[in-house]
């Protein structure tokens, strides 16, 4: 049966649920975030409406949503976080929360899910490169995935006929919906297709792939656009290159110091974009974890998805 399983690594937590030794999704959260499900109390700042901004303790800002009409600027509310701060181009969107009693908790699989200290070989790593690339290839084309303010677009490109191109890709979009842990709206650019009977049997197949993941989807138009929206919790794998790609290759590259084994010292080669980001707290970690000094150098001439770690011995 498939099976989710949580690493809890440096500066994030990583979620992927298996079937064997294949990856049917995945997620990530990133820690000191406010994240979708969990409970927090804020002071209500300001009331338009039903709508507002609190603050927590924290000094936490969210938007809220559904307040009551006896709600009043200055209260304490305990609210239940809906979706995750979201960062998009050229603007942020603060955390999103509703009165934790409109809220229904459902399960939180990185509370719930059997933790490991390490994912199955190449798993992740299979999940971040693709999502890093922004591409999927498949027998006969490709999906491309761009990240925008509005939605998540996915082209469809290849070398099939149209109609043959378009069913061929169903199965792997579906399955990079839930790799990429994608929300929100979503359009898709399949070939055009001139038959109503082609579009429909993509349509079918579509309904049938997409059958237990929740959505609501339009028909294919006459220019092949097909349009999913699904419940949007946070930032997607996707979301987190377009906006943070030295984030996101920050804490794989503590992850790969973490991986490395051997006695001496780990070497933690990186580009300069990535050392500012290396939080002395997080670097402290990493050598509690794997018991060795961690030294960091520098190297502008790799790429920065593509730091490398290595066990030398004491100087």
């Amino acid at each position: 049966m498939p099976e989710w399983l949580v690493e809890d690594g440096v500066g994030e937590t990583r979620a992927l649920l298996m079937d064997g030794d294949i990856v049917l999704a995945a997620k990530c959260r990133w820690q000191g975030e406010l994240d979708a499900g969990q409970q927090v109390s804020a002071k209500l700042t300001t009331k338009r409406g039903t709508r507002g901004t609190a603050v927590t303790a924290q000094g936490r800002e969210v938007l809220v949503d559904k307040l009551p009409r006896d709600a009043s600027e200055g209260s304490t509310l305990d609210l239940a976080i809906t979706r995750a701060a979201m960062t998009e181009r050229g603007r942020y969107k603060l955390p999103a929360a509703r009165p934790a009693g409109l809220v229904s908790s459902g399960e939180d699989i990185f509370e719930t899910a059997r933790r490991v200290h390490r994912f199955p070989a190449g798993a992740w790593e299979d999940v971040w490169h693709a999502a890093s690339s922004g591409e999927i290839a498949f027998s006969g084309g490709s999906l491309l995935f761009a990240v925008t303010p509005a939605m998540t677009l996915v082209d469809i490109d290849g070398d099939l006929d149209l109609r043959s191109l378009a069913l061929a890709a169903v199965e792997p979009l579906a399955n990079a919906l839930r790799q990429f842990d994608l929300g929100g709206s979503i359009g898709i650019d399949f070939p055009t297709l001139q038959a109503k009977a082609d579009r429909k049997a993509v349509d079918e197949a579509l309904g049938e792939t997409l059958a237990d993941w929740p959505h609501e989807r339009t028909a294919m138009n006459g220019f092949g656009l097909v349009q999913l929206v699904a419940r949007l919790e946070g930032p997607s794998l996707l979301h987190r290159f377009a906006t943070s790609r030295v984030g996101m290759a920050t804490r794989m590259a503590l992850r790969r110091a973490e991986m490395v084994e051997g006695a001496g010292v780990t070497l933690l080669t990186v580009h300069p974009a990535l050392k500012a980001t290396l939080k002395p707290e997080w670097l402290a970690l990493v050598e509690r974890r794997t018991g060795r000094t961690l030294r960091i150098e520098t190297d502008p001439g790799l790429a920065i998805e593509a730091a490398a770690a290595q066990v030398v011995p004491h100087e």
